[in-house]
């Protein structure tokens, strides 16, 4: 059905399991399973993964779930293709009582590619495979510090040569955290032996604002004023964050104003300094500059972008596109030269629950990653036209109501919350949700 060369579109599940198939009982061919779009799972029937769908699959798990991570730029070189990979996250728990969280770094290492399915083995070769098996195991480094409150967002920037997090806590405030010696010990097993003995217990946020008098989710660092940072709350409110010299922040306690409902999330624009987008609970998205007074800042609405709450938003790095998902499941695309039209260019309702996190590819500018409460992380091209000739929807008719430009549908989660493209290892995706972190690529990215 893709016509676009080198791209493969594929509607699969995933489970960690080894083989592809709808009905546990069944003698038949296995069937592609269609959230919301074919009959629901039988009794006896189990979703279970085509693992030649993917080129990386890994899970792991750290405790009490992460409502949000973000993903550390590294050292180790960009358009990183080869395996086994070594990536870096920064993530906040929400735990059941409020002194057993954490702020973390994650050092994921050793992560092979999926194999493919192997034929009968003899003896010496499952030997072999044993050995093998146990020097492919991924690898998990945690480095862990104190954190009251679960923690609703967390986003990294680099100040220079300092790695910080911006962390939005339930407890109302938002703190800024150095992560350069938390970095250091999940690299180096002696320095994380001296750190949990003498430091760990010790670590304190190196800024705190607690001007937004209540808690909130919308959090963005500016990709080209380094320390920039805008935070919006569940009481309507965006403030501007300025570093100062002495590595400390002023926050500009005059709100930005225009939103009637909780701001749900924030980007700043990639090519101007001055200008972020926001959307929030009040189904509007709005386009706002620094330059003016926070009072008179809003310079473009679409008031009813989405049917209720818009959750999420993406500020394409490549086009000016603007990418939303809202309560209603939709996910529209805003070409911000049209935007007081108040219409998008594109819309695609493929999740059947709301859209909770939703991210342009970095390098590939067509392509973008949504995940939903419906437990499905969906890949989405906008060049992919159906092919006239492919004969995919002769074997299986459902597939011809599917939008042209989904490439791919993961499954195998539970409560999915955000995800996020690797910005130096193409195609790869993260994903978090209550049963964990998942890290994977598709043949079809």
């Amino acid at each position: 059905m893709a016509a676009r060369k080198g791209r493969r579109r594929t509607c699969e599940t995933a489970e960690p399991m080894d083989a592809e198939s709808r009905d546990a009982g069944s003698e038949g061919p296995p069937q592609v399973y269609l959230p919301g779009r074919g009959p629901p799972l039988r009794e006896g029937e189990e979703l279970v993964m085509d693992e030649e769908a993917y080129v990386l699959y890994h899970r792991a798990q750290t405790g009490a779930p992460c409502l949000s991570f973000d993903i550390v730029r590294d050292h180790l070189g960009n358009n990183r293709t080869e395996l086994p990979l070594t990536l870096y996250l920064c993530a906040g728990t929400q735990a059941e009582s409020a002194q057993s969280n954490r702020l973390m770094i994650l050092r994921m290492h050793n992560l092979h590619g999926t194999r493919s399915p192997s034929s009968e083995d003899s003896d010496d070769d499952e030997e072999e495979d044993e050995e093998d098996e146990e020097e492919r195991k991924p690898q998990l480094e945690l480095a862990m510090v104190p954190h009251y409150g679960g923690i609703n967002r967390v986003r990294v920037s680099w100040l220079g040569e300092e790695p910080v997090a911006a962390v939005w806590s339930e407890k109302g405030q938002v703190e800024v955290f150095a992560l350069r010696r938390l970095l250091q010990v999940v690299d180096d097993p002696q320095a994380m032996a001296v750190f949990l003995r003498d430091e760990q217990a010790r670590v304190k946020p190196i800024f705190t604002f607690a001007g937004h008098m209540g808690e909130g989710f919308a959090l963005d660092w500016s990709s080209r004023v380094p320390g920039r940072l805008l935070t919006g709350d569940c009481q309507k409110n965006i403030h501007l964050w300025t570093p100062t010299d002495g590595g400390s922040w002023h926050v500009d306690q005059r709100p930005f104003v225009g939103h009637t409902r909780s701001v749900e999330d924030l980007q700043w624009s990639p090519t101007e300094d001055t200008v972020f987008a926001s959307c929030s609970a009040d189904a509007s998205i709005r386009i706002w500059d620094i330059r003016a007074a926070p009072g008179k800042a809003c310079m473009l609405t679409t008031a009813t972008a989405h049917d209720g709450d818009v959750n999420v938003i993406s500020w394409s790095r490549r086009e000016p596109f603007l990418l939303s998902g809202g309560d209603d499941g939709a996910l529209k695309v805003w070409d911000l030269r049209q935007f007081k039209s108040g219409s998008p260019v594109a819309t695609f309702k493929q999740h059947v629950a709301p859209v909770t996190s939703v991210e342009w590819h970095p390098q590939d500018s067509g392509v973008f990653a949504a995940s939903g409460a419906d437990n499905q992380i969906t890949q989405w091209d906008l060049a992919v036209e159906r092919d006239p000739e492919a004969g995919d929807t002769e074997a299986d008719p459902g597939l011809a109501s599917l939008p042209q430009q989904l490439l791919f549908v993961h499954q195998g989660e539970t409560d999915l919350k955000e995800l996020h493209w690797h910005p130096q290892c193409p195609g790869v995706l993260v994903s978090t949700a209550l049963s964990g972190f998942t890290v994977f690529r598709t043949i079809s990215v």
